[in-house]
């Protein structure tokens, strides 16, 4: 079986007895943390118009094992009211588990370590069945789908079997809530297309948006990057970039998933904390990152190939002629080492192709954006950003 290894290593014990169906080929699933909406969520599944495939969805109700009792109290009762929920919603072709509540150890609880728990049953599901093309899909209990939603994922991974993932297209819901956080939620959005565009014309080949509940990856690409990450709040960011170096990850803009725009102070970064502390005055939304830095970037990104073999006085002449803010983090970041390291160990400018990317991705691209913007740049108008990016595109 592809995942014996995987499972073995991750110390792997089954959540749900029943055996899955000879032609389960999704399993959605979602983290609850003391979530009062999620049957909204559930319903939602429940109206989805169905693929010729079995599908089964797992609610993995979690908390703290030092979680406060009312907490604890209230993932019971949530346990419960579902299990009832799911008695009186048999449907043939999609299937509901309820797992829970699940204690998290203290030191790695959060989101990261929830749906790290309910993916890793999936493919222990998908294991037994001996189907390393399996769709894992990563959904949150706060988060309502359209009624294509699972055809649309069925179709894009039976059309694309070579993509090891795909991420989904998103809005996050407004309803009942007042003009600020509107504006809030709205600027967001728009600065996190600006952002993934920007990192597209800068030469960043793996640009995507990172939204925990709108991701999916196949079984074996997922044991293949060695499972979700523990982190508390950002997993799905690390778990995408990394997921981008093995293989392809698509787009499906055929349906949406419609997160909420709630405030949350849950986890240390993330839309529920950017909202609270643009709603407190914290922050300013209307805000980022210059367009010229990513301008810059591209500079150096155009030029990234004459970086196979390049000799030291070669590497000092591109300091010199490419933007000083980027050259100045190639000197802060003495990534210098890093392409020394690269090009010992790629034979061809292929391979050095392939890698360069893995040396210079987002997370380094993040750490370039912060420290420049402390030394050269400085965040300016969204929608004037938007604008130069859009000019410079078209």
């Amino acid at each position: 079986m592809f995942a014996n290894s995987y499972l073995l290593k991750n110390s792997n014990q089954a959540l749900i007895s029943q055996v899955p169906g000879i032609n389960t080929k999704i399993i959605v699933v979602i983290p609850s943390l003391r979530e009062p909406d999620i049957r909204q969520t559930l319903d939602s599944l429940l109206k989805c118009d169905l693929p010729e495939v079995e599908i089964e969805v797992i609610v993995l109700v979690n908390h703290s094992e030092d979680a406060e009792g009312k907490t604890k109290t209230f993932n019971h009762s949530t346990v419960q009211n579902l299990k009832n929920w799911v008695q009186k919603n048999p449907l043939c072709g999609i299937r509901f588990y309820i797992v829970g509540p699940v204690e998290l150890r203290k030191k790695w609880a959060g989101a990261g370590l929830a749906r790290k728990k309910g993916m890793d049953e999936a493919v222990r599901r998908f294991n037994l069945l001996n189907k390393p093309e399996g769709v894992i899909v990563s959904l949150d209990a706060d988060t309502i789908v359209e009624p294509n939603y699972l055809i649309e994922i069925e179709a894009h991974f039976r059309q694309n079997p070579k993509q090891v993932g795909a991420t989904l297209k998103f809005k996050h819901r407004t309803d009942g809530l007042e003009k600020k956080h509107v504006e809030g939620i709205r600027l967001y959005e728009a600065y996190l297309d600006y952002y993934k565009r920007s990192l597209t014309y800068a030469g960043y080949p793996y640009a995507m948006f990172t939204v925990g509940s709108a991701f999916a990856v196949r079984a074996e690409a997922y044991v293949r990057r060695g499972g979700m990450n523990r982190r508390q709040a950002g997993e799905d960011f690390y778990f995408l970039q990394n997921l981008a170096q093995i293989g392809i990850i698509g787009e499906i803009d055929t349906t949406t998933v419609h997160p909420s725009a709630r405030l949350s102070d849950r986890v240390p970064f993330g839309t529920g904390p950017i909202l609270q502390r643009w709603m407190n005055g914290e922050e300013d939304l209307s805000k980022t990152y210059a367009f010229e830095a990513f301008r810059d970037l591209k500079e150096f990104f155009d030029r990234f190939s004459i970086l196979y073999r390049i000799s030291d006085d070669d590497y000092e002449k591109l300091l010199k002629i490419i933007p000083t803010p980027v050259s100045e983090f190639l000197k802060i970041d003495n990534f210098k080492t890093e392409l020394d390291d690269l090009n010992r160990n790629c034979a061809s400018i292929t391979s050095f192709s392939d890698r360069f990317f893995q040396k210079f991705n987002a997370f380094k691209i993040l750490k370039y954006l912060n420290a420049e913007h402390k030394n050269y740049y400085h965040k300016l108008d969204l929608t004037e950003q938007i604008g130069l990016l859009d000019d410079a595109v078209f």
